[in-house]
């Protein structure tokens, strides 16, 4: 449900469903994304913007010219998220990984700070069906849960100033994968060949909130004619 509706500029409302961070909260988000972004979609009587989703809150834009800010704000206010139906993308996105010590930067310190086998953190992350709670940081960069609490590490102390593009990275309970070469300082632990962010496309992102993944280990042969392939 939603716990709070603040304006907080003049063009702006943020849906708070909550302070904590849990697949059960971030699924309502996800919910009122997609049941917002549809009306949108349809008519638009309420000329809005933009909808934007985050762990456990929603930004959504609207046109200031119009004023029709209390109309919006009943409109939200108006919305059953226990009603609105279940709103995810069912279909398992599976993408191929390579654990090898070229792509995976930290995977030795990792095993380090969380005292397991470098073996069995691989198993382990092979093994985590993901459950993708948003995208953002940069277009097409998921933000995915849900680790098991004995790999949760930290962010690194001094961030790398390039990570390479399809990095996959680990922080505390939460996986991403960086679309793009960028600044960054999550654990790298592999690398996929899968591109995940196409700009010229209808819809140009690859995963989406509500998307379920699931790792699929490769050899670094493998990872280069994918890479070539693709």
């Amino acid at each position: 449900m939603i716990k709070n509706i603040n304006q907080i500029s003049e063009q702006a409302f943020l849906l708070d469903f909550g302070g904590e961070i849990t697949k059960e909260i971030n699924q309502n988000v996800i919910n009122v994304f997609y049941y917002v972004y549809e009306q949108i979609r349809k008519d638009n009587f309420l000329d809005l913007k933009n909808c934007v989703p985050s762990y456990n809150k929603l930004l959504l834009q609207f046109n200031p010219v119009k004023k029709n800010k209390n109309e919006i704000f009943n409109f939200i206010n108006a919305i059953e998220v226990a009603t609105i139906g279940l709103q995810t993308d069912h279909k398992e996105i599976e993408i191929p990984i390579c654990y090898d010590e070229e792509f995976a930067l930290d995977l030795h310190d990792v095993s380090i700070k969380t005292n397991i086998d470098e073996d069995m953190i691989i198993k382990s992350h092979l093994s985590t069906n993901f459950f993708v709670y948003m995208i953002g940081f940069m277009p097409g960069l998921p933000f995915m849960g849900d680790l098991q609490s004995n790999l949760s590490v930290s962010r690194l102390i001094t961030p790398r100033v390039c990570v390479p593009s399809q990095s996959v990275g680990v922080v505390e309970k939460f996986c991403v994968i960086y679309p793009n070469e960028s600044p960054g300082g999550w654990n790298i632990i592999g690398r996929t060949p899968i591109r995940l962010f196409f700009k010229n496309k209808k819809n140009p992102s690859l995963l989406k909130p509500g998307s379920n993944v699931k790792f699929r280990l490769i050899s670094k042969k493998e990872f280069f004619e994918l890479e070539r392939d693709i």
